[in-house]
């Protein structure tokens, strides 16, 4: 009785914590564009701090240089419906730093870089409109990265900059949301918080899982008191 109830009451601080998380996603996804932080941050940056923040910033794609991430879907995009890649490429700032940015989801018929010639990164600078977002932490069942096909399975920008020859980038991406390119592909778009909150729902369960056990006790107690 005493672990259901433990289990109530965490379930009820896990409620309280995911209230707080969307909270926090909500207000900076819905913030106005800020400029990218400078270098001399990114290293203090820390992700519950810094992750979803809405920035914007000036940079010019390398040409011809990108990296597939293959997804089975998105958590955080209501437009995408199954499986594809996020093209993930290194866009140079006007200082000469690299910043790696995710512009967009192909479907898994769009992989090869002819289906989407309209869609090449600009020649020139362009403003990117984005979220900072933080590398995935590889699984037990995450598969091998494909690195001669140009495959991750993981978000994992510093891994793709080291195999790519991109050099040194922050410990953080950019999730792109604006400029759409000519053709619409790479797709970039706007995060939305999807998290799921069944906290409390789980909270009752365990409660009235205690109190069905009280109530068998009791009955069983009653009739042990008769039988006396």
């Amino acid at each position: 009785m005493a672990l259901l109830i433990g289990l109530g009451v965490w379930q009820l601080q896990r409620k309280v914590w995911k209230e707080n998380l969307i909270a926090a996603m909500t207000s900076r996804l819905d913030a106005p564009p800020q400029p990218l932080p400078p270098p001399a941050q990114w290293a203090a940056l820390k992700q519950a701090d810094a992750e979803f923040r809405h920035v914007s910033f000036s940079a010019q794609f390398i040409p011809g240089e990108e990296a597939l991430v293959y997804s089975p879907g998105s958590a955080l995009r209501s437009d995408i419906k199954g499986a594809g890649y996020f093209v993930f490429a290194p866009a140079k700032l006007a200082d000469g730093r690299v910043v790696v940015v995710d512009r967009g989801f192909v479907p898994l018929d769009r992989k090869e870089k002819a289906t989407r010639a309209q869609g090449a990164p600009p020649q020139g600078p362009v403003n990117v409109v984005g979220y900072l977002r933080w590398p995935e932490t590889r699984g037990l069942f995450t598969p091998a990265d494909d690195v001669k096909g140009g495959v991750w399975y993981l978000r994992a920008p510093s891994a793709m900059a080291a195999a790519r020859k991109w050099g040194a980038v922050p410990p953080f991406y950019v999730d792109q949301e604006a400029p759409v390119p000519p053709g619409g592909l790479p797709s970039p778009g706007k995060i939305v918080v999807m998290l799921p909150d069944n906290h409390l729902q789980y909270a009752i369960t365990w409660f009235g899982l205690a109190a069905g056990l009280a109530g068998v006790y009791g009955v069983w107690l009653y009739g042990r008191r008769r039988v006396a």
